[in-house]
């Protein structure tokens, strides 16, 4: 069964403190149309309709009142949590360092890279999709660093305290039934997928949504979206199943599907990094991206067809190995 998360709280406080879902949206650096999908999703969580449409705009429900009083209090301690936790830290000069991720294939390795560089107390993580969320947790100081998809309406975040920096332009590949006519070839023409079903992440976690549906349409056919799921594994059994679905392109190959790139390269996903002004990595943070490209790096030769494409696009990650001829430290600092 679903269950509520902190980023459902959030949009539903940011919903009722700004009496619309078109500014609520806005304020979450996140479309309306994503926002209202969140929103449903919600609502069919806890059974009941929370707004209401007025001439006023979005108005609470007796449920969505309730509703947004105890997520106000959870947000309240949870925020008070982290900042009793932060300045708790047993050791002068050593805090928590807290990374904030989307499921990515070198997250593991950036871990080992960030305790290798940097001093710190412990080393903790946060996972979740939805990228305007990991953005909320550096912006709140819960994080010290994210690493996510960009996602639109991100340009229009006021974000003083925060740097942002692109660590590549991934281009999407596609993962296929291993006995699908398109399988044998060395890279898949998205034209040819023009009649298959479609495994894409729910509206508001969907950072290509946008993007994936123009260049679909600039080839002639709308995607077919069948499938809402935001799990690797129920994806990959949907595609082995007979559906598509885009794939990050270090990915590999695995029962009953295969993993091949676009042609043309006209879908590439920005993976960013925001890292905080404060905190244990202030005036630190060309270290921190050395670290993302050490760590990235570490991954391209998964699967050779994506090594083969970073071998001929250099321009994609220049920033990335320049980075990458800053020495690792013998210990951390």
């Amino acid at each position: 069964m679903a269950e509520l998360e902190l980023r459902h709280l959030r949009a539903i406080c940011a919903i009722a403190e700004e009496g619309s879902v078109s500014k609520a949206a806005s304020r979450l650096g996140v479309t309306q149309p994503a926002l209202t999908a969140q929103l449903r999703s919600i609502e069919r969580i806890l059974g009941g309709e929370l707004f209401r449409r007025s001439p006023n705009g979005s108005e609470p429900t007796e449920l969505g009142r309730s509703v947004v009083r105890s997520a106000k209090v959870v947000l309240q301690d949870m925020a008070a949590l982290m900042a009793s936790a932060r300045t708790s830290a047993p050791v002068p000069g050593e805090s928590p360092l807290v990374l904030a991720s989307s499921p990515m294939l070198f997250t593991s390795a950036l871990i080992a890279e960030l305790r290798a560089w940097f001093r710190c107390s412990e080393l903790r993580t946060e996972i979740d999709t939805s990228g305007p969320a990991l953005l909320d947790l550096v912006v709140a100081k819960q994080a010290d660093l994210a690493i996510f998809e960009r996602f639109e309406g991100l340009e229009q975040r006021s974000l003083p305290d925060v740097e942002i920096r692109t660590i590549v332009e991934e281009p999407q590949f596609v993962a296929l039934a291993e006995d699908h006519p398109l399988a044998g070839g060395e890279d898949v023409d998205l034209v040819d997928l023009a009649d298959m079903d479609w495994v894409v992440p729910p509206p508001d976690q969907d950072a290509m949504r946008l993007r994936f549906r123009e260049v679909c349409e600039s080839v002639g056919f709308t995607p077919r979206i069948t499938h809402h799921v935001t799990d690797a594994k129920t994806a990959m059994a949907l595609t082995a199943a007979g559906a598509v679905c885009l794939a990050q392109p270090a990915s590999l190959s695995g029962p009953g599907f295969v993993i091949r790139p676009l042609r043309g390269g006209e879908l590439r996903l920005p993976v960013v990094l925001v890292t905080r002004a404060d905190g244990i990595l202030a005036g630190r943070r060309q270290e921190v991206f050395a670290c993302v490209a050490h760590a990235y790096q570490s991954i391209v030769d998964r699967n050779p067809r994506y090594a083969r494409w970073w071998a001929e696009h250099p321009e994609a990650h220049a920033d990335l190995d320049a980075a990458l001829a800053l020495p690792r430290p013998s210990r951390p600092t």
